[in-house]
């Protein structure tokens, strides 16, 4: 069964050929690749395609069927898209989503680095909390431009999974 995985931007067409432990054959818009897939622990897997290694977090999103994709270098919005996603992209076209205007953290984690303050008028895509979880640091951007109106955690504390971090007007 081929799935449509949007990662950011681009979305491609996902097909799993063949599994035999942790090796599989995989079809990304209709280029094979065979790979060893290892889960190193819980969201982290260690992927070998073609003698060259990659290491990925994966990190639940709010939305159904979301997740952040952290490698070394990159970090990635990936969505897998399925009838059910179609739908409820549907149903929401045309509304602005409340959640551009907070940062919610993903997981439990640290903040490591607040770089705003209550009353700060911040731009689309500045850096305005890092995290620390499962041995990384992630930085959580604006996703709207604006004036921050909350700052409910302060440098050094621990957060929740899903709890709330900066509100932005």
């Amino acid at each position: 069964m081929a799935l449509e995985i949007k990662l950011n931007d681009r979305t491609a067409l996902v097909e799993l050929l063949a599994r035999d432990e942790n090796h599989i054959l995989i079809k990304i818009d209709n280029k094979e690749y065979n790979a060893d897939i290892v889960q190193v622990e819980r969201g982290v897997y260690s992927i070998l395609i073609k003698g060259r290694s990659f290491n990925v977090e994966l990190i639940p999103g709010e939305a159904p069927k979301t997740y952040s994709v952290n490698t070394y270098l990159n970090s990635y919005q990936a969505e897998i898209i399925d009838a059910e996603t179609k739908y409820r992209h549907s149903r929401e076209k045309g509304l602005q989503p409340e959640e551009e205007k907070i940062i919610v953290s993903p997981m439990p984690g640290k903040v490591v680095k607040i770089t705003c303050r209550v009353g700060d008028s911040v731009e689309l895509g500045q850096t305005l909390i890092i995290l620390s979880a499962m041995k990384m640091e992630s930085e959580f951007k604006a996703r709207t431009s604006g004036k921050v109106t909350e700052l409910r955690v302060k440098e050094g504390d621990t957060v929740e999974g899903k709890q709330v971090l900066i509100v932005i007007e």
